[in-house]
């Protein structure tokens, strides 16, 4: 994963992201700008209406009434501002979110299978949705609480000076503290934040593996270790959150300590100053208190922002840095593809490995002519399915090429390239939706005739008819209750839908039962013909008919030829063959 940015970078990246939003961010500031200026004006409406009550029974009813409906106005208007303030607040946190979240979502599926191989999941999944959604809660509140709070204080302090500069001088000498507070206890706590993000990815990620791989957790007695796993990670959550909220938390009071401070300094100039200067009367002093309430409140607010901001940048920090992974290699800029797709296929002085110190396939050559059917052969951890991967283009050889009709793969564009490859996996994928829909993943326009037909190729369409609403029925994520023949199946009719010119079978029928494998052979058959085709099995049994049989071991091919002739010559494939047949 990228190395975690300092706050600033981060801070200097979400900057950028409201940046586009600059029309609401403008009219946001002016209603935040109107919602303080009628909420300063009070204090003198409320302080005129004192100066007008001089002694018992000595009340200027009309000038106390004339201020009351003043306050009235200015707060109506107030709430009016800050309800808007709120609505361009909402479209801005919005809009960035949903930017991030496509932007992010985006960059995953152009990011290389070797890094979405070697990450956890969940904690992938964490970035995009948990962290996404704590830094719109961050960015809300800031947006919220900051504008109004950085003019209420400069507002205040304007009014403060105008009214009395000296009083407005012991606010000044004393809120600085405030400032020094909250950005000492803000430096402490954006660290920990950040590990709390990073633990609670690492808490997804497990959950998620765990709740994946439920049936072979109660298999194999494992619920006690995965328990002792998930307490160890979420002890540690705990431990950083707490931290993370003590340190946060003692933002506040410290800074509220300081607030009464400045309110004590300001009520007791002000007294001394009602009695010795004729001109500042009560009602003024009535207005400076209320200034300074509202002078040291945002910084109470601030503090508490500034607190759900290290939290949200450090989630952001963690968003930012998936986003900044490096992408696959880009498609060339002038993409060259064969005019028709034969089928031939050319692997040359291929070199490939996943780390550098343990290399997998060294020098790995290989003419496929169109129409032959190659079987690829080996023990577990040979390369057979990283040579499908190769050839796929999900990873680039480290040197060599391949050349589809004499055309090297790299000079093509992936989506070109697959086009042309057809496959299915040992490991089947479905998405949430309908039968029909998965069947006609690789053609959507298909009719429901062309989907029926394929179903019935692959031998799946009786089990289908058997669902309860047939072809129509909504299958959960990953197949949902079908079992894991019948999701294979499936996978074989949408390929027997698409019928491409190159076909890869890895592991194809491994979760077919025997008698509906053979029927599925005799379709693969129908469909092999005159189309090239990589068969990666374990399963010896059905490979014999292949053109060629390639023997892999450790990254080499070892033997190659047909079935009969790998037999006689009592090498490596015949040890193979025998340790399955032999009884």
């Amino acid at each position: 994963m990228a190395k975690e940015e300092k706050q600033s970078v981060v801070l200097g990246k979400v900057l950028r992201l409201i940046k586009k939003q600059w029309l609401s961010v403008a009219l946001s500031l002016l209603m935040a700008a109107v919602y303080v200026a009628m909420s300063l004006y009070i204090p003198i409406l409320v302080g005129q209406a004192i100066d007008a009550i001089v002694d018992a029974g000595k009340v200027d009813f009309l000038v106390v009434s004339g201020k009351l409906q003043g306050v009235l106005i200015c707060c109506l208007a107030a709430g009016l501002a800050q309800w808007i303030m709120n609505q361009l607040n909402n479209r801005v946190t919005y809009r960035v979110t949903k930017d991030v979240r496509d932007r992010v979502f985006a960059h995953i599926q152009k990011l290389p299978v070797s890094y979405l191989d070697a990450h956890p999941q969940g904690d992938v999944v964490s970035r995009v949705v948990s962290d996404v959604d704590t830094f719109a809660d961050g960015l809300l509140m800031g947006f919220t609480q900051l504008f109004t709070g950085v003019i209420t204080i400069v507002g205040t302090l304007v009014l403060m000076l105008t009214i009395r500069w000296q009083i407005a001088l012991v606010v000044v000498v004393i809120t600085p503290l405030s400032l020094v507070v909250a950005d000492f206890i803000a430096k402490r706590t954006y660290s920990m934040f950040r590990l709390q993000s990073q633990t609670r990815g690492e808490q997804t990620a497990f959950i998620d593996e765990t709740v994946e791989n439920i049936k072979l957790v109660q298999a194999f007695g494992h619920e006690k270790a995965s328990m002792d796993t998930f307490e160890e990670i979420n002890d540690r959550l705990g431990k950083c959150s707490l931290k993370a909220i003590f340190f946060s938390s003692l933002t506040n009071p410290a800074t509220r300590f300081v607030n009464s401070l400045v309110y004590a300094g300001v009520a007791l100039s002000g007294a001394y100053l009602v009695l010795v200067s004729p001109g500042f009367t009560v009602g003024y002093l009535t207005s400076f208190l209320n200034y300074a309430n509202q002078y040291t409140k945002p910084f109470n607010e601030i503090s508490g922002v500034v607190t759900e901001l290290q939290n949200a940048l450090a989630c952001a920090g963690r968003v930012f840095a998936l986003m900044e992974e490096p992408e696959r290699r880009p498609d060339p800029m002038h993409p060259r593809q064969p005019e028709k797709v034969q089928g031939d296929v050319e692997l040359r002085n291929l070199y490939f490995s996943y780390t550098p110190e343990k290399p997998l396939i060294r020098d790995f050559s290989l003419t496929v002519k169109p129409g032959q059917k190659i079987a690829i052969v080996g023990p577990t951890g040979c390369g057979k399915t990283t040579l499908i991967n190769l050839l796929m283009g999900f990873y680039d050889p480290q040197s060599g090429e391949i050349l589809l009709d004499g055309v090297p793969t790299r000079e093509m564009s992936r989506k070109a390239l697959r086009e042309n490859i057809g496959m299915v996996l040992q490991d089947t994928w479905l998405q949430s939706g309908t039968i029909h829909e998965n069947i006609a993943m690789g053609k959507p326009e298909a009719t429901r005739r062309e989907v029926m037909e394929a179903a019935k190729q692959a031998h799946a369409h009786s089990f289908i008819k058997r669902l309860p609403q047939g072809y129509d029925t909504v299958i959960g994520e990953q197949g949902g209750s079908l079992s894991q023949g019948q999701k294979q199946l499936l996978c074989i009719a949408r390929l027997m839908l698409c019928l491409p010119p190159i076909l890869v079978l890895d592991e194809a029928t491994s979760s077919i039962d025997t008698r509906t494998e053979r029927k599925v052979q005799k379709a693969f058959d129908t469909m092999m013909q005159g189309r090239t085709s990589f068969i990666v099995a374990h399963r010896l049994s059905t490979i014999q008919e292949a053109d060629v049989i390639l023997v892999m071991r450790d990254g080499h091919i070892v033997e190659q030829g047909t079935h009969e002739g790998l037999l006689q010559k009592q090498g490596f494939y015949a040890q193979l063959y025998q340790s399955q047949f032999a009884h």
